[in-house]
This record gives structure tokens, C-alpha cells and sequence, in this order.
């Protein structure tokens, strides 16, 4: 199996693998460009433990994405196109020989 566009050129998907909270600055973008639902808005408590927003019970501390449902990304990056922090890790898919 290869990859390519559809034009032709080659193209290797550049799948995300993980989200470094600590450099994360919970803006957003990325899950705005991602219409796939990789990704999602998480607190971070007084205890560094992930949490929901809409929790009241925990104090948050930050906002940081986290990984939704890694198996839904196919590889676009367009999330590590628009993050103004770099904190995304993604990994190449190398096609199939054929």
C-alpha cells in the first residue's frame, strides 16, 4: 500500500501519539481544526490530576489538551500546523511494500 495525494505526489500521514501537558497553553486550536474528536479540553487540578471542566468540585489550575480517541487521527497534522506551543509528538505511518 502507498500513500499518496491526490495528484500523485507521495505523502506520509504524521499520526498524533501525545500532548505534553506541561507545554500545552489550552488554547484550542488544535481541536478546532480537528474535526475527527482526537483530541479534548481537560483541566489540570491543585493535585496535577486531569479533570473535567465542568466539574466544580476541583480547583483547576490550567487547561491542557489531552488525547480523546487516538485511533480516530488520520495523520493530516493539521493540529501541529496551528499549535503555538509544540508540544504535540506524532509518529510517520511508513506505507506497506507493496
Amino acid at each position: 500500500m502507498s500513500f499518496q495525494t491526490r495528484d500523485g505526489r507521495d505523502w506520509t500521514p504524521q499520526y498524533l501519539t501525545s500532548i505534553d501537558a506541561k507545554k500545552c497553553i489550552g488554547c484550542g486550536r488544535c481541536f478546532k481544526v480537528c474535526g475527527r474528536d482526537v483530541m479534548t479540553l481537560k483541566g489540570i487540578s491543585e493535585d496535577g490530576e486531569f479533570v473535567n471542566l465542568d466539574d466544580d468540585d476541583d480547583e483547576i489550575e490550567k487547561k491542557t489538551m489531552v488525547l480523546n480517541d487516538q485511533g480516530a487521527c488520520i495523520g493530516c497534522g493539521a493540529c501541529a500546523r496551528v499549535c503555538p506551543a509544540n508540544c504535540q509528538a506524532h509518529i510517520s505511518a511508513v506505507p506497506e511494500a507493496a
